[in-house]
């Protein structure tokens, strides 16, 4: 399972190196949650804090963008061009998403597509060909600290399956993702659902330990 550290819980007063200190830990994917105050209410980064970070940081790490923003379709190549390997979209704040996809990877990035816990799982499925990831919200987008929707499991199932099939018949993998309460005691019932891609917030930036040792904790979670 990949696990992809969700910046935004970091020490943002030192955003660099709370960076260096998950890549040093041996985190390659770094999650950004990019909010624009009116698709999700809260406001936090743009293109120029992640060109200021993929200087810094050079070009190791993938930056896994997750666009809670209304307007991807006219911004997502800034996106791009700031240092962003991939980027996900939300299918309710869209209104042309297979455009969208097939300009994020004409653009050079993977594209993913995100649903929010209460939108159904069909608007993945009907451009699951079109993507290379899939996230799903296990809480409402746009805070940290809630609690994890176990709801979701349904959504992740049906998901896993179509991947499955869709390799099967020689299509396109798909990562699966999921962004929301994840923790050591859950990761590895979610991995059992079928996500291979755990964003990971205060999971591993917190006060009590380093990334490093909260890295460990989760690792032997998904191995016992």
């Amino acid at each position: 399972m990949i696990i992809a550290p969700s910046v935004l819980t970091a020490n943002l007063a030192a955003l660099g190196s709370a960076c260096d200190e998950a890549v040093e830990a041996g985190l390659d994917w770094l999650h950004l949650d990019v909010m624009d105050g009116n698709f999700v209410p809260n406001l936090t980064f743009g293109p120029p804090v992640i060109k200021q970070l993929r200087k810094h940081l050079g070009d190791g790490p993938i930056f896994d963008a997750h666009l809670m923003v209304e307007n991807a379709e006219t911004m997502y190549q800034d996106y791009i061009d700031a240092g962003c390997n991939h980027l996900t979209v939300h299918v309710e704040a869209v209104k042309h998403l297979h455009r969208l996809l097939h300009a994020i990877r004409d653009a050079g990035a993977t594209a993913g597509v995100v649903l929010n816990p209460g939108t159904p799982v069909e608007a993945a499925l009907e451009v699951l060909p079109d993507v290379d990831l899939v996230l799903i919200m296990s809480v409402n987008p746009g805070f940290g600290g809630q609690s994890f929707i176990p709801t979701v499991e349904s959504k992740i199932r049906t998901l896993r399956k179509a991947i499955d099939d869709q390799v099967a018949a020689g299509g396109r993998n798909v990562q699966l993702q999921i962004d929301g309460g994840v923790k050591a005691h859950n990761i590895a019932m979610l991995r059992e659902w079928g996500v291979t891609n755990a964003v990971v917030g205060s999971g591993l930036f917190n006060a009590n330990a380093s990334v490093a040792d909260n890295l460990t904790t989760l690792h032997q979670a998904l191995n016992d």
